[in-house]
């Protein structure tokens, strides 16, 4: 029997034709891939037993009424077949790793590639001669902490094939200091007035979410964003990473001469996941027993205003990046930023509509220069229907920024995906590695500031034992 469930008002918002938001998860394996193996892990998982994996969009077009149908999936207008792809320069011989090519095809879907709503709203792309798995799913049916959740309830650990993957649970409850929620709360307003940053080497223009994109990846070793969580008190691997785009970002403003880059003031936007983190086990049981509307499911994210202020209190000192950043996200932590701007887009969506609640926070995007996005993933090795995972990486499109940034943990390291407007941003590698040349540096600092801190210890106790 069919079932009908009501469109969300994130839903809404997400399938404007303006907005139409598709996130794209990467998924690379170690060996090569069957098509019909890749079939039937789908047919018999839990991600397709999902409502919102089987449900297309109906729209009445005499009460303008939008929900969701409830059908049966033909896997064969889901799962594609992608060979003879390439992004190389015609004019040159030169051979592009398959790294480049997967990044290539992932900035191509960026732009103007939605989905079709004759179907559930989800398509997986095969890139066989990558050993590549593109997952995408629009924004409609759930955000990147959700869809991502469901998707690794088809992982199991290397070492232990009968055991789901294992994620760190986090709570993301804040303090909810009044003053301090409103003061972030009102520069969020102004900033859709009329606040904005100043134009820098980073700014996109009027329409830049229809530019064209390169994409590049950063990789970092969590360990070495460990060993600078511990030279920093109290810091967190959020501070290290913010940290590290500061630092990288500022490199890359030198880099091109940026004439305001001292005293310029730099907005980024973040996405804050206001769930708590559930297991991917309790992930498990919720498909089966919890219809699609648990709160646990779908969009449930706010923003926060993250400020960078390249070369600010630094010094000759790397690591002040870390404490400016562990400055300003502990203050972030004592507001209810997120939450009440979930509040508030969520209100706006019922009284103004999904046309005009889209404009203002695309508005709000247009005056701020950058998304960052940070998911945590398997903390081991996982594979896929057997097959080793060697990377997870993810991307959005229809983004009013000339940079987005969205890094996932996996195994050990850390892999940014840097997706840019080429016209803007034409050497995204570059970019890539400012960010990894600036964590080795704060890596070098930790380790000099440890080494320093141990021989101040031992001074100390040598002296006393005189």
């Amino acid at each position: 029997m069919n079932k009908e469930e009501p469109l969300t008002p994130f839903g809404r918002k997400f399938l404007q034709e303006e907005g139409n938001k598709v996130i794209n998860f990467a998924l690379n394996l170690k060996n090569s891939i069957s098509l019909e193996s890749v079939k039937a892990e789908f047919k018999n998982s839990i991600l397709i037993q999902h409502p919102s994996f089987q449900s297309v969009l109906v729209r009445n077009t005499n009460t303008g009424e939008e929900y969701w149908k409830r059908g049966d999936v033909n896997l064969d207008k889901h799962i594609f077949l992608i060979q003879d792809i390439g992004h190389g320069d015609g004019s040159t011989t030169s051979i592009l790793s398959n790294d480049e090519i997967v990044n290539g095809y992932l900035a191509d879907l960026s732009v103007s590639s939605p989905l079709s709503i004759d179907k559930p709203l989800w398509e997986l792309h095969v890139l066989k001669d990558q050993n590549c798995l593109v997952l995408r799913v629009n924004h409609a049916i759930g955000d990147g902490v959700s869809v991502m959740s469901l998707f690794l309830t088809m992982f199991r650990k290397f070492d232990q094939p009968d055991q789901l993957p294992s994620i760190p649970k986090h709570n993301n409850r804040s303090s909810g200091q009044d003053m301090v929620t409103i003061v972030y709360v009102m520069g969020f307003l102004l900033r859709c007035l009329y606040l904005k940053d100043a134009k820098s080497t980073i700014s996109g223009g009027h329409g830049v979410e229809l530019w064209s994109r390169k994409l590049a990846t950063a990789r970092f070793k969590l360990d070495d964003m460990k060993s600078v969580k511990n030279a920093v008190r109290n810091a967190t691997i959020n501070d290290v990473l913010f940290g590290v785009v500061t630092s990288g970002l500022s490199r890359y403003l030198d880099y091109h001469r940026a004439s305001n880059s001292e005293g310029l003031q730099i907005s980024g936007m973040a996405m804050v996941n206001l769930r708590e983190q559930r297991g991917l086990q309790d992930m498990a049981n919720l498909v089966k027993s919890s219809p699609v509307t648990a709160s646990w499911w779908g969009n449930k994210f706010g923003y926060i205003l993250l400020p960078i202020y390249p070369h600010k209190n630094v010094g000759n000192n790397p690591l002040r990046y870390v404490v400016n950043a562990k400055e300003m996200l502990d203050k972030k932590k004592l507001s209810l930023e997120a939450h009440i701007v979930y509040a508030i887009t969520k209100s706006a969506m019922s009284l103004l509509g999904p046309k005009v609640t889209y404009l203002v926070t695309n508005r709000v995007m247009c005056h701020t220069s950058f998304t960052i996005t940070n998911v945590v993933g398997p903390q081991e090795e996982v594979t896929f229907g057997g097959n080793p995972v060697t990377s997870l990486r993810a991307t959005s499109s229809s983004s009013p920024h000339a940079l987005t940034m969205h890094m996932i943990s996996y195994a050990g390291k850390a892999e940014m995906n840097i997706l840019v407007a080429k016209d803007t941003i034409p050497d995204p590698q570059f970019l890539a590695k400012c960010f990894e040349d600036s964590l080795l540096e704060l890596k070098e600092a930790s380790t000099a500031t440890s080494v320093k801190t141990w021989s101040e210890i031992l001074f100390k106790y040598w002296w006393s034992s005189r």
